[in-house]
């Protein structure tokens, strides 16, 4: 594979279509697939909202938005993807769906197509062993929200070539984007730092330490941070939270990495965060209300 023309992408939610977005822009022809045609449909009418705001407000040219716009189209079954030159996949952080979306996706690519995940956690090398191209697999994970973070984590499997992982960066730096490089460790770098500082702040929750919002307001005029780690929690979804803690749990088996039983609990309600209308923040009124 010469040149990275046409980005397939699995999952139409919040993160594939952050993903469609900036590679639209960037110029690249974009492919959109998910489990059914209002998925994608909704996905893309996101996509079309989110470029208007930034016309709006400046951000944008009226002409580039339409240009951007044209070149993305659903693919109506995964079979549709089969003419990328790089198919990212972005959906639930959950290894089983993912290994079932490999199994299904790689007999109608390209054998020269580069095939990507978009997880913040999960071994990369143990996601491409089940597929038939671990040299030409490799992890591209972006931040939430995608066309507003600067960085993209690039995570080698044991296998990855050298050509892949070339690509894979000239792709990031089309977007505007800077490429930082992990090693393939549970949660890699931001969330292996960043999930147990949240998870700790759940912790501080749970034993009482101080309510919802003194501990963000605490974080955001004591250390500078531009949200606090309970709002940023439910921002990413207290789901995801908790999937990043297990795995992190799991794979370096050490105590510290316990999920705290607070966001077990909330997750065990669904009280998923901004997604579901409640989490540490109930979201249904008019303003955000601390929920402990």
């Amino acid at each position: 594979m010469s040149k990275i023309e046409t980005i397939g992408i699995v999952g139409a939610g919040q993160m594939g279509g952050g993903i469609a977005h900036v590679s639209a822009l960037a110029g690249y022809k974009v492919l959109i697939y998910d489990v059914g045609a209002e998925r994608i449909e909704t996905g893309i009418a996101t996509i079309s909202g989110n470029m208007a705001r930034q016309v709006a407000s400046g951000k944008l040219e009226e002409q580039v938005r339409k240009d951007a716009m044209a070149r993305i189209s659903a693919a109506p079954d995964m079979a549709g993807l089969a003419g990328a030159d790089l198919v990212i996949e972005a959906a639930t952080e959950d290894e089983a769906v993912k290994r079932k979306i490999f199994a299904q996706l790689c007999p109608l690519l390209n054998p020269e197509a580069i095939l990507a995940t978009n997880t913040s956690s999960i071994s990369i090398t143990r996601l491409a062993s089940t597929t038939d191209r671990p040299e030409r697999f490799i992890g591209i994970h972006f931040m939430n929200p995608v066309p507003v973070m600067k960085l993209v984590e690039l995570v080698r499997g044991i296998a990855t070539d050298d050509r892949t992982f070339e690509a894979s960066k000239g792709y990031v730096a089309q977007l505007d984007k800077t490429a930082t490089v992990s090693e393939d460790f549970p949660a890699f770098i931001v969330n292996r730092i960043l999930l147990p500082m949240i998870n700790e702040a759940i912790y501080t929750l749970y034993e009482g330490v101080g309510s919802v919002e003194a501990i963000d307001t605490a974080m955001k005029l004591g250390a500078n941070h531009p949200m606090g780690p309970l709002q940023l929690a439910d921002f990413i979804g207290l789901d995801t939270c908790l999937s990043i803690m297990q795995v992190l749990h799991d794979g370096l088996s050490d105590s510290k990495y316990r999920p705290c039983p607070l966001l077990v609990k909330y997750v065990e309600a669904g009280w998923l965060g901004r997604k579901a209308g409640r989490g540490f923040y109930d979201y249904r009124g008019e303003h955000p209300v601390p929920t402990r």
